[in-house]
């Protein structure tokens, strides 16, 4: 299957973002929840990752936590000080943490997680000011496009079901 997004994009998170959803199109074709995540510095790609939960039979494997963890071996560093996250999804509260942990500078993400979204959409764990590290967010870049990945990734499980 070819990625079945043309967006053009209007800025640098947009530019980013659909990076983002390049990974989380490697997850749908893996049947895994198809988020993706991108990891850049100075206008570059430092690390990308995809959901691979059931791949690795680990609920850790988020999108942002390998994507985190590629960085951090990308550049011989757990502080990530100076970088920007993009995720197709809002963060849940472990990814969130992790990017607490490894001290990123901004994240941007795409479409809201209404069951375990850790930026306002369950829980806020980026409005109250850290004592050592406050992360910017930007949030609902590329918004339908991340969404509607996930629609139909989630239409096509329930249709297997039905069909079984």
């Amino acid at each position: 299957m070819k990625f079945p997004f043309h967006v053009i994009p209007q800025n640098n998170d947009e530019v980013f973002m659909l990076e983002a959803l390049k990974e989380a199109w490697k997850a749908f074709l893996a049947n895994e929840v198809p988020i993706g995540a991108v990891l850049v510095k100075n206008g570059g790609i430092v690390a990308k990752g995809f959901n691979q939960v059931e791949m690795l039979q680990d609920a850790t494997a988020h999108a942002e936590m390998l994507c985190l963890t590629a960085g951090e071996a990308s550049v011989g560093n757990w502080r990530l000080t100076d970088m920007i996250l993009y995720c197709t999804m809002e963060p849940c509260s472990m990814c969130a943490g992790a990017m607490f942990l490894t001290r990123i500078k901004k994240l941007v993400w795409g479409a809201p997680d209404l069951r375990h979204g850790a930026n306002g959409s369950w829980v806020d764990l980026f409005k109250n000011r850290h004592a050592i590290h406050q992360i910017e967010v930007q949030p609902y870049v590329l918004q339908e496009p991340c969404a509607l990945i996930l629609r139909d990734f989630f239409q096509m499980q329930r249709n297997k079901k039905v069909n079984q």
